[in-house]
């Protein structure tokens, strides 16, 4: 299982970084590393297949449209539970001491460390255990990313389901049931404002 969940990782962390010549150059790595594992890399497939046909500038200047421009899709896990609130600052402070604690040098590359191609390359190449974990206790977030992508049509949906397979338990069956997985719905973008309180969230058949 362990070697399934690296693979994955390892794929899923750069397809969902900026498309550049090095991450074109991986593409054939990844198809054949996926390969042993079919299920999954039917997952890829997609993503994979644009990485080789279009053209470099198109896929950069459609990553940015979807996942640097606004936070529809934020590939920063406690953005959805925490979105600009003081306490984000503290679950920033333990994704770090989680690398601090790695035999590794975690390279944050400028980025904020909940962000998840960095999550999940550090669970693929330093440690495993660790970082399976970080992405369980940010499940909910990465289902309502996976919703997120799923309602605009994007094929990167897959590669969060790809992912999510790897962790306990079925993933929910609408976004309602994330909210009530994580314990209350993904924050607004507004700074400062806490998440929304789950009692206050629309019932559905109510």
């Amino acid at each position: 299982m362990s070697r399934r969940e690296q693979v994955v990782y390892l794929a899923a962390a750069w397809c969902l970084s900026y498309p550049d010549e090095d991450l074109l150059g991986r593409v054939p790595l990844m198809r054949s590393a996926l390969a042993e594992f079919p299920h999954a890399a039917a997952d890829f497939e997609e993503v994979l297949d644009a990485l080789e046909t279009k053209p470099l500038m198109d896929s950069q200047a459609g990553y940015v449209r979807e996942f640097d421009l606004g936070k529809r899709h934020a590939l920063h896990l406690s953005y959805w539970t925490d979105g600009d609130t003081r306490r984000r600052g503290e679950v920033l402070g333990n994704f770090k001491k989680t690398y601090r604690q790695s035999d590794a040098l975690v390279d944050t590359r400028g980025e904020l460390p909940d962000y998840l191609p960095m999550v999940l390359e550090f669970a693929a190449l330093v440690d495993l255990a660790a970082g399976r974990g970080l992405l369980a206790s940010f499940r909910a977030s990465l289902e309502m990313l996976r919703f997120g992508l799923l309602r605009d049509k994007l094929p990167h949906a897959k590669i969060l389901q790809a992912v999510c397979a790897t962790l306990p338990g079925k993933s929910p069956a609408d976004e309602q049931a994330v909210m009530r997985m994580a314990g209350y719905g993904p924050p607004t973008e507004a700074v400062g404002l806490d998440p929304y309180d789950p009692r206050l969230l629309p019932v559905q058949g109510a």
